[in-house]
């Protein structure tokens, strides 16, 4: 047996040489925890993970075990265990101090929302705006068939204006909603970085004409002088000989079809240098519409208007107001008034689920209110205090955006 100043030496050589992984992982508990939750580990329980992680069996209970303190090599073994204690402590201290002083960039909060750099933030008739601008190639959607190239080139290096304060979350939903809405799409996955760059599944339409026509409608054709700007979606009246006929545009073609359609957009070119080797600045995205004069035009109309229109050799064609949107006034009311309302789907095992709305007293425990339930037979709107919500049914609720992150992830 060496002396005990030989073993002492021994001791913090072994202890060093097992401690240095256990400090690590101290450090780094430290430092993550404090930086990201503002929350400070006690010492006393690192240094007991350091101990276990430096393999001594039973931890500090290794410093009353008379196997081990009377032991030929007692003195060793005991003071590699103060050593891994004292630098697991000194690590963690280190790393709490860091983690607090180290700037704060990231939280859990923050990686939740994270929004667009400010780079790309333009203000726009006196409200922050940014474009989210489809890149790369456009990618086929596993399980469905591929893309038609036409419409393949029509997404790729596509623009959308958005709100500049939406989450990089919400921008990806929104996005995916206005691409199956503008080009018809099956399905549509959207992955938006922080540069407003964004990257597209998509699956092509399941059908084509059909998929725009509502129930007790009937698509006709009729050649027509087309006033400029028309638009999918644009309520008309065709005027005929026999008959006036009101309905909602599909799809129209002006001149000998050279014009653009409104149920399409050409391919927008891609980025890169012009013959005179000047960048081309990026197209930007509008409505689709007609450019006037002679065409045909392809209308939604009722079942029983459609025999006139068919028997037509030509009509006339009014458009009609479509008068005051109030839905969007009340949007860019509540967003003034730093409001926004969500549709958040009620888990099975979400604490209002099967509760009257009275009961579940949202308003006092989370901040928002139910404005409408969508069940399965239907909608309740204004729902009132006995009203029953149940496991999977959709919710749209209002108030501040804290309070819906808080109520979507406490019922969803």
């Amino acid at each position: 047996m060496a002396s005990l100043p030989v073993e002492i030496l021994l001791g913090i050589y072994l202890g060093l040489l097992v401690g240095i992984i256990p400090a690590l992982v101290s450090w780094g508990l430290a430092f993550a925890f404090k930086y990201f939750t503002d929350v400070t580990l006690p010492g006393f329980g690192m240094a007991v993970l350091a101990i276990a992680l430096a393999g001594v069996n039973g931890g500090l209970l290794a410093l009353a075990d008379k196997s081990i303190t009377q032991a030929p090599n007692a003195e060793r073994v005991v003071t590699a265990i103060i050593v891994v204690t004292m630098a697991s402590m000194y690590a963690h201290s280190k790393g709490d101090q860091m983690g607090a002083e180290f700037p704060r960039r990231l939280s859990l909060e923050k990686l939740r929302s994270r929004t667009l750099s400010t780079d790309v933030i333009d203000l726009v008739g006196g409200r922050r705006e940014a474009t989210v601008r489809v890149v790369g190639e456009v990618a086929d959607m596993e399980g469905y068939p591929p893309l038609p190239e036409d419409l393949r080139a029509e997404i790729r290096g596509s623009e959308w204006p958005f709100p500049a304060d939406l989450r990089i979350a919400e921008l990806e939903e929104r996005l995916a909603d206005r691409l199956l809405t503008e080009y018809d799409l099956g399905d549509a996955s959207v992955t938006v970085d922080e540069r407003g760059r964004a990257t597209v599944v998509a699956a092509p339409p399941f059908s084509g004409l059909s998929k725009r026509i509502e129930d007790d409608r009937h698509a006709v054709s009729v050649d027509a002088v087309l006033p400029t700007g028309l638009a999918r979606g644009d309520e008309v009246t065709l005027i005929t000989a026999d008959a006036q006929v009101r309905g909602t545009v599909v799809s129209a073609r002006s001149g000998d079809g050279s014009a653009k359609p409104v149920d399409a957009e050409p391919a927008e070119t891609l980025d890169g240098p012009d013959v005179d080797g000047a960048e081309k600045p990026p197209a930007p995205v509008r409505a689709p519409t007609t450019d006037g004069g002679e065409g045909r035009l392809t209308a939604a109309v009722h079942r029983t208007d459609a025999q006139p229109l068919v028997r037509a050799a030509q009509a006339k064609v009014v458009v009609e107001s479509r008068g005051t949107r109030r839905e969007y006034e009340l949007v860019s009311l509540l967003r003034r008034a730093d409001v926004r309302f969500r549709k958040v789907t009620v888990g099975a095992n979400a604490p209002v689920a099967g509760e009257r709305l009275g009961e579940a007293s949202l308003r006092e425990t989370y901040g928002v209110g139910a404005f409408a339930v969508r069940k399965s037979g239907g909608w309740v709107v204004a729902p009132g205090d006995d009203d029953v919500v149940e496991a999977g049914e959709e919710v749209y609720a209002v108030g501040a955006r804290d309070a819906l992150d808080a109520f979507e992830e406490a019922v969803a």
